[in-house]
């Protein structure tokens, strides 16, 4: 066989071969269009100690409500539309999953490092739910529950919490929207710590020092430039296997103080509104919440996964969430 027929040959094959993958990406990336556009109906699944949440058949969280090494509800296993994973798997994964504060940072959660002097964070007390006051129920485009958690300490109780829960399916992933009220019997007060407040641990890949980015509503960028500043909004994002896989942090204006953002690059990421000295060095702050008294938190969290190339207007989801 001649040398032209030889490389006329490879091209060919190298040109099939080319194809090939061009057309497995496009049908990837079909299905990824398709899904956000089908994938609507929300489920849930109550099992021994957590409630499996599920969009269109597709397993995107679950919301843990007892544990014996973490001492609070959270949620774990956050994942895409497609079924990508977005937090950190829990347990960390040995060889895969970078595993430091692996007790204290399960996938996603609320906790207050300082909580009339008790540590909730660092799980040196309990939030113990009670009850669901309204169980898990399907609506129109989403899901909601409501649970009742209360804050216990070296044998006291601090306060109750209401914790509202609601999953809304949006074209290009989901928004969780939690909103929580605070109450008691007696006085208490939320301290001042970097500590404090929702949090989330990114899965491993997404992690800055993965490849993955942290940029807020100011376009900073990365912990140097987003650690202990405020912002609307901030997100952690990546790309995984040609999809752009990002978590976005959304305080409510309606919150009694705009949050700082606790950002660190090996993957976590805290909406904190209490942190006034731990990120400012300036005064430090003291709610304190009076007797019979409500205090309210409320926070949006967006997961979503689009084709790398396009990427979402995070400012614009943004604008939608508050005028809810």
């Amino acid at each position: 066989m001649r040398r032209s027929q030889i490389r006329f040959l490879v091209e060919g094959l190298l040109f099939t071969v080319i194809a090939a993958i061009a057309s497995a990406n496009d049908a990837k990336d079909e299905a990824i269009k398709k899904g956000r556009k089908e994938t609507t109906a929300v489920s849930f699944q109550q099992g021994d100690g957590s409630l499996q949440i599920a969009i269109g058949g597709q397993p995107i969280a679950e919301y843990v409500l007892s544990d014996d090494k973490i001492l609070r509800p959270y949620f774990r296993h956050l994942r895409t539309l497609s079924g990508v994973l977005v937090t950190r798997n829990y347990p960390p994964v040995k060889g895969q999953d970078l595993d430091d504060h692996s007790a204290m940072h399960p996938g996603l959660w609320l906790a207050f490092g300082d909580l009339d002097g008790a540590d909730f964070w660092r799980n040196k007390g309990r939030v113990r739910q009670l009850r669901f006051i309204e169980q898990p129920k399907v609506e129109s485009g989403g899901g909601s529950f409501v649970v009742e958690n209360v804050y216990e300490a070296d044998g006291r109780t601090f306060c109750t919490e209401t914790c509202e829960i609601t999953i809304s399916v949006r074209p290009d992933g989901y928004l969780l929207d939690w909103r929580s009220t605070f109450q008691s019997k007696q006085d208490f007060t939320f301290g001042d710590q970097e500590e404090m407040g929702l949090g989330v641990r990114v899965a491993t890949p997404l992690a800055v020092d993965k490849g993955g980015e942290i940029i807020d509503s100011e376009n900073r960028k990365n912990g140097s430039q987003v650690w202990g500043k405020q912002a609307d909004w901030c997100q952690y994002s990546g790309v995984v296997d040609r999809q752009r896989i990002g978590i976005v942090m959304m305080p409510a204006p309606t919150n009694f103080r705009r949050s700082w953002f606790h950002a660190r690059d090996y993957g976590l990421l805290v909406a904190n509104p209490f942190g006034q000295n731990a990120f400012t060095k300036g005064e430090k702050s003291k709610v304190s919440v009076k007797q019979g008294d409500k205090f309210s938190l409320r926070f949006g969290v967006l997961v979503y996964g689009v084709p790398a190339e396009s990427p979402l207007d995070i400012a614009d989801l943004y604008r939608k969430y508050i005028e809810k």
